[in-house]
């Protein structure tokens, strides 16, 4: 045979093969030449003998990431020299014929796994020698394969992949849009869809039973660890004749499991008690209530894999003296092994609370020889029984405290319970943690605007329908309306958001009206969807996965760039192709365009 990307096996021993690919490294032993080829597959030894004097004479002038073609035999190697390390370090090939196909400059990053990782703006900028790695090799198969677990499971469950516009119009989605000037149209914009969330409700209208597509959308948002800036991709579904958020939940969630099981082989667990009385029969994943996660866990992607729950003490202050917790809210987390803590690592949680906007970060450890702290003698024996008490605090321990409004205290405290879970090493690379957050609220306060706003986006469908809406007269009862909106939570990551859809054009108008927008104001932003619903819309819930997060947490990536073949880098440019760039004025022109210089 020719060629064969299945160097692991033996059953090649003896036969005369062709292989290509890259020079890993390359040794001079005098009389032999070895050479480590690589391709996509992984590494193959090559022996060049004296015996090939052209092919030995090229061999000699062979650096690293040359591109080369051999041919030759395959054999064993000798016993003492196997590589245990490698697939194919039981066998090399003795090359009759070697090829140079291509030079190489001297590579400006690693691209081998071993040694010192290159910086990751130089990465980016040669991030197609970057992708040479075997590392990065591996990740792009597994997404590959990753890709074809998703699909194959949508259409055994029933699903038809039908893709939908990437030039759209632009909407409310919760974040910036991307817009594109029409040369054809001046002075109108596409905008790039955030999600398909009005094609693909428009697809339950046209009679399309059970919808998904791996969708690209585009979102102006800044990024960080676990969000991508520009663009990124979302397994995205919609079911049509569906009046319950639970169908949803119930058709997808085995594909997570699956993945977690089966396709990474992480193990599921559950260590959070107090989620584990929101597993209802039949179900093995919890349905938490937002505002159950956020008064338990301080936020509304709660990481199940440990406990460390916000336990609740204002009932212990509520006639104390000390002026500290003479506050509506008092929290504590208990941190097991916390006393253990040194000065300087309390120092340092300290100021990351402030940072969060606490006054300080109050404490007791609990050591052999007693309680200590700076507070206790604040606090009355009662008070110091009833902390002990309720946060269950053992020899060893330290519970940390919050005090504020109840809001402020569980933010800190949230954001202390996932540090405090990094630094005791909670968080375990081979286990995952599965919750539905369900009931959230339809509108929230806009601290900013002082004014109320949506809580998601606006095609969710209100509990309770077009009475719950109508019955709110007040901003305290429009922020009592629950969506039915559902998000699932991997490890403390959001990786899906759905809900059961607004399918009726009075509670559409309602929504809207109830912020201050008028029914014009719907027409002209949502007209296609309006009119759409008018001719029999079927009742119809769905869901989008984020299938880059998903990859992350199931790779143990730290950074979700790690896990894509070109990101940008962590200021949203591209280096490798330089983007975003200028652009030439005649391009400015057919787009009816001018660049406007800031002004200070």
């Amino acid at each position: 045979m020719d060629y064969t990307k299945s160097l692991d096996t033996k059953k090649f021993l003896g036969k005369n093969i062709t292989v290509a690919g890259w020079v890993n490294s390359r040794r001079d032993h005098g009389g032999l030449i070895f050479i480590d080829l690589r391709d996509f597959e992984g590494i193959i030894q090559l022996v060049v003998t004296p015996d090939t004097p052209e092919s030995f004479h090229l061999a000699e002038s062979i650096r690293d990431e040359y591109v080369i073609r051999a041919t030759g035999k395959m054999r064993n190697r000798a016993p003492e020299l196997k590589n245990p390390n490698i697939p194919t370090g039981d066998v090399e090939l003795v090359v009759d014929k070697l090829e140079l196909l291509n030079r190489s400059d001297t590579p400006l990053v690693n691209t081998h796994d071993e040694g010192t990782e290159s910086g990751e703006d130089l990465r980016l900028k040669y991030r197609f020698l970057d992708l040479r790695r075997p590392s990065m090799q591996k990740l792009l198969r597994d997404r590959s394969h990753y890709y074809r677990f998703l699909r194959e499971y949508m259409y055994d469950a029933g699903f038809e992949e039908i893709t939908t516009p990437i030039l759209a119009n632009s909407s409310p989605e919760g974040a910036r849009d991307f817009l594109i000037p029409s040369r054809l149209h001046p002075g109108k914009f596409y905008a790039l869809p955030q999600a398909p969330q009005q094609f693909k409700q428009l697809l339950m209208v046209g009679g399309v039973e059970r919808y998904f597509q791996i969708a690209p959308c585009f979102r102006d948002e800044d990024p960080r660890a676990d969000r991508l800036y520009g663009d990124f991709y979302q397994l995205d579904c919609e079911m049509s004749f569906v009046e319950s958020g639970e169908v949803v939940r119930k058709t997808t969630e085995p594909l997570i499991q699956k993945l977690a099981t089966n396709f990474a082989r992480k193990r599921l667990v559950l260590r959070s008690e107090p989620a584990k009385q929101f597993i209802e029969k039949g179900n093995t994943i919890p349905r938490l209530p937002y505002d159950f996660a956020m008064n338990t866990y301080g936020v509304d992607k709660p990481d199940l894999r440990y406990g460390m729950e916000l336990i609740e003490l204002t009932e212990v202050f509520k006639d104390t003296n000390f002026k500290v917790f003479k506050q509506p809210c008092v929290k504590a987390l208990c941190v097991k092994n916390g006393a253990s803590l040194t000065r300087s690592q309390i120092d340092t949680f300290t100021d990351e609370a402030r940072k969060l906007g606490a006054g300080g970060l109050a404490y007791i450890l609990y050591t052999e020889e007693g309680a200590k702290s700076p507070i206790l003698k604040f606090m009355s024996d009662q008070e110091i029984k009833g902390v002990q008490k309720l946060t269950g605090a053992e020899t060893g321990d330290a519970v940390f405290f919050g005090a504020d409004e109840q809001a402020k205290v569980n933010k800190v405290l949230g954001q202390l319970r996932i540090s405090f879970a990094d630094h005791f090493g909670l968080k375990k690379d081979d286990e995952v943690a599965l919750t539905w957050i369900v009931d959230f609220p339809f509108y929230e306060w806009d601290e900013k605007a002082r004014k109320l706003d949506f809580g998601h986006n606006p095609f969710s469908m209100p509990k309770g329908g077009l009475a719950a809406l109508e019955n709110a007269k007040t901003d305290a009862d429009k922020l009592a309306i629950v969506a039915d909106q559902y998000d699932m939570v991997m490890n403390g990551f959001e990786i899906c958001s759905g809900a059961v859809r607004n399918y009726n054009p009075e509670i559409m108008y309602k929504v809207f009206n109830i912020l201050g927008f008028n029914n014009e104001y719907v027409e002209a932003r949502f007209g296609g969807m309006l009119n759409a619903f008018k001719f029999g819309a079927p009742p119809h819930a769905g869901c989008a996965f984020g299938i880059d997060r998903i990859f992350m947490v199931l790779e143990n990536a730290k950074n979700i760039r790690d896990i894509i073949a070109f990101p940008k880098n962590g200021s949203g440019i591209d280096l490798m192709m330089d983007s975003p760039s200028t652009v030439d004025q005649i391009q400015l022109d057919e787009a009816h365009l001018a660049i406007v210089e800031d002004r200070e």
